[in-house]
């Protein structure tokens, strides 16, 4: 009797609970279905005096049952225990994609090997001029600057004229010049009138050997005088062509292009005294340049000439390769770094001197089981993982990653040798499964 009662008390007090919470919904027919429930329920334990021994009957019943279910269960084979998969891991998505979406995303496939991993040391550096073709261009008279026919970034070729100057000193020079030839001119001729005269016995021996003896002197002169308009940078065709009538000729003074460059700096200006000392104009050939790398102590060991050495600018500059030409024998006491140079081709002109460079050169070798590129490996949900082929698409499979260098890296665990994978088009994948897995109804506040 005692159950019977504390049995219908905790039937009452659910139903009024059940009630009190549909009434705070506003649900009225609820209210009179809940009611009634609780009535029968009442209504029931008071018509059936052995109601408790037979629920407490069925209840060792169905665990009875349950327990012969859980048995049932454990001694036969589960499907996924029995089921050998193919390809597609159980809970990992499965990318497919289009035979138009893998051209698209450029998805390539590679098989999974091993390789050599380099390892790299990463050094500063400076685009420079090529110091064995630049001329610092100076004027061999100075004068007075009467034309100015290059300026900063004109490209010139050999033999170019780059300036005319006005100079005294040239004119004094070429009228040396021509003195000194008419002088020889005369002496040649006394010569052979004395030569005539001796054969014939008509002038005496000493008269002969003197006009020879002023032969001599007067080639010595003319030579002398000719030599040192050369030294001015005159050609045989332009001394040839001096006469006493060209009076622009005697002062005019050609600065020329040493070879095929482009004028990199530029100190003259129309109307400017220069003297033979003054540096007017900068001309470089850019064809090729200087790249300066700063060596460190500790990467000194590494550094030798004949190493090749990868240079990256950045910046649109694509990367080029390069072999170290030459290594300084002495470490800069400011600095205490070395000098390790590359002369590199710069036929586009994309390497600028100033421009600061970074060169990457390995130094040791490593043959790791799996290496795959960097590009292969996603990082998704929290975890790397590389996607691998599985059936009719591509399944995300978590992998373990090792050493590596910027463009390479060691798989540990997760890709075994010999399956292939997604070598190029990874981001696209994982691109995709993100938003597969994206919420439709997200942001709509349902």
């Amino acid at each position: 009797m005692r159950v019977k009662q504390l049995t219908m008390l905790l039937v009452i007090v659910a139903g009024t609970a059940a009630l009190a919470l549909i009434q705070g919904c506003g649900g009225g027919q609820a209210e009179a279905e809940v009611r009634a429930r609780a009535e029968d329920q009442v209504c029931d334990h008071d018509h059936d005096p052995h109601a408790d021994e037979d629920a407490h009957a069925d209840e060792g019943a169905h665990s009875e049952e349950d327990h012969g279910a859980a048995e049932a269960s454990a001694a036969a084979p589960s499907y996924e225990e029995g089921h050998e998969d193919h390809g597609h891991e159980s809970g990992s998505p499965l990318v497919r994609l289009s035979e138009r979406e893998l051209e698209e995303c450029g998805v390539s496939m590679a098989v999974a090997g091993p390789g050599r991993l380099d390892r790299e040391i990463v050094i500063p550096g400076e685009v420079r001029i090529n110091g064995d073709l630049l001329a610092h261009m100076v004027p061999r008279v100075p004068g007075i600057v009467t034309e100015v026919l290059k300026t900063l970034g004109d490209a010139v070729e050999r033999g170019d004229v780059l300036a005319v100057i006005e100079s005294n000193d040239l004119a004094d020079a070429r009228v040396d010049y021509l003195a000194a030839r008419e002088r020889l001119t005369l002496a040649e001729s006394s010569f052979e009138r004395e030569k005539n005269l001796w054969e014939k016995e008509i002038t005496s021996e000493q008269e002969y050997l003197d006009a020879r003896s002023e032969l001599t002197e007067a080639r010595i002169e003319f030579r002398s005088c000719e030599q040192k308009l050369y030294a001015l940078g005159l050609t045989l065709s332009q001394v040839g062509r001096l006469n006493a009538d060209d009076d622009e000729a005697f002062t005019r003074y050609e600065v020329r292009a040493p070879f095929d460059g482009t004028v990199v700096d530029k100190h003259i200006t129309l109307g400017e005294k220069v003297g033979d000392d003054s540096e007017i104009f900068v001309v470089a050939d850019l064809s090729t340049v200087w790249v300066d790398l700063s060596i460190t102590q500790k990467d000194l060991p590494f550094v030798r000439t004949g190493t090749e050495v990868t240079i990256s600018a950045g910046y649109g500059v694509p990367d080029a390769e390069g072999i170290i030409d030459y290594v300084s024998p002495v470490v800069g006491e400011n600095t205490r770094t070395a000098t390790a140079r590359i002369v590199l081709a710069n036929p586009d002109g994309l390497w600028r001197p100033g421009l600061f460079v970074s060169a990457r050169l390995s130094v040791a070798g490593t043959e790791v089981p799996v290496l795959i590129p960097r590009t292969a490996a996603q990082n998704l949900d929290e975890e790397w993982v590389v996607f691998v082929e599985a059936g009719d698409g591509f399944e995300p499979v978590p992998v373990s990653l090792g050493r590596g260098d910027e463009n390479r890296v060691e798989v540990l665990a997760g890709l075994t040798p010999g399956r292939r994978y997604v070598a190029e088009g990874a981001f696209e994948c994982k691109a995709k499964v993100v938003t597969e897995n994206i919420d439709p109804h997200a942001g709509h506040g349902h």
